[in-house]
């Protein structure tokens, strides 16, 4: 069996498959009209994406996977899909509509800190596709043009007016899913678990105060009455990585942002992530980033 390969951004995606048009890729966030990047049917390998993707569909039929489950797409439809799981997707009829994708870290850095508290259902484990009136869909393909706009344009403000365009967006998602009645964040337990885990990973890391033991996984398996080897087993196979990779990714994304925009020294953002030894965080940046956090500071200052 072919080894899965795992992607950090869309671009290197469509550079390594022959599923789509090559696309130039210079920051975590890209928009693209469907039409464009897939211009004839396709069927993609299975893969794992380790960013944000959200595709509004205005006409085509499509279908894509995530895990086991496998979701038919047609006109007036729009769905997204978060991080780290198992996906696959084929082009059946041209699809015409936008693709966005997009990084926990641009999100944190140039959205809010916060943005998981703000819209919740990004950590939504799966999600199935989201049924358009045709009102929905034209004010959609509307912001999408916005922000292809800001996307093509030279500015020097344009992560910032990218930034400002997609928080109007995601607003608008928000408030399409929450009307929805047949909207339904979870699947199963398991699912709730996993998005659970997620939230409490968020809480603890914006309590500004963690004590040593708040980021250990017995912690979040106790903070959800389940044993540790059930809970460990449950979000290894929800989310395909262990829980002990999604602290330490979550810990490292939370870290990169007090440090590139806040003036807190290094120590107090070492204190504030639960180490008592400065220089135990450092160890902990540097093997996750292969810089060390003043070195990152300084190369983002």
């Amino acid at each position: 069996m072919a080894k899965i390969k795992s992607y950090d951004s869309l671009s290197a995606l469509y550079s390594d498959n022959e599923v789509a048009k090559d696309i130039q890729q210079e920051i975590d966030f890209t928009i693209h009209r469907m039409q464009d990047v897939h211009a004839k049917p396709v069927q993609s390998p299975v893969f794992r994406a380790n960013y944000f993707s959200f595709i509004l569909v205005k006409s085509g039929k499509s279908y894509y996977t995530i895990d086991s489950h496998k979701f038919e797409v047609g006109p007036q439809t729009l769905y997204f899909t978060n991080p780290g799981h198992l996906k696959s997707f084929g082009i059946e009829e041209v699809v015409h509509g936008y693709i966005i994708t997009t990084t926990e870290r641009f999100l944190k850095e140039n959205l809010n800190n916060d943005v998981f508290g703000e819209f919740q259902f990004l950590l939504s484990e799966i999600v199935p596709p989201t049924k358009l009136s045709t009102e929905q869909t034209g004010r959609l393909l509307n912001f999408c043009e916005q922000i292809e706009t800001a996307y093509n344009s030279n500015s020097q403000l344009q992560k910032k007016i990218l930034s400002s365009l997609f928080v109007v967006y995601l607003l608008n998602i928000k408030e399409i899913l929450m009307a929805n009645e047949k909207f339904v964040i979870e699947l199963d337990r398991d699912s709730e678990i996993a998005q659970q885990f997620k939230k409490d990973i968020e809480r603890v890391l914006r309590s500004g105060s963690i004590g040593q033991d708040d980021l250990k996984v017995s912690a979040f398996a106790k903070a959800q009455s389940l044993h540790p080897a059930y809970f460990s087993t449950v979000i290894k196979a929800k989310t395909g990585y262990s829980a002990s990779h999604w602290i330490n990714k979550k810990m490292i994304e939370e870290s990169k942002a007090l440090l590139k925009n806040t003036s807190q020294p290094i120590k107090s953002i070492a204190y504030q992530m639960g180490y008592s030894e400065p220089t135990h965080f450092t160890k902990f940046f540097k093997k996750a980033t292969q810089m060390t956090p003043r070195q990152y500071k300084n190369q983002h200052s």
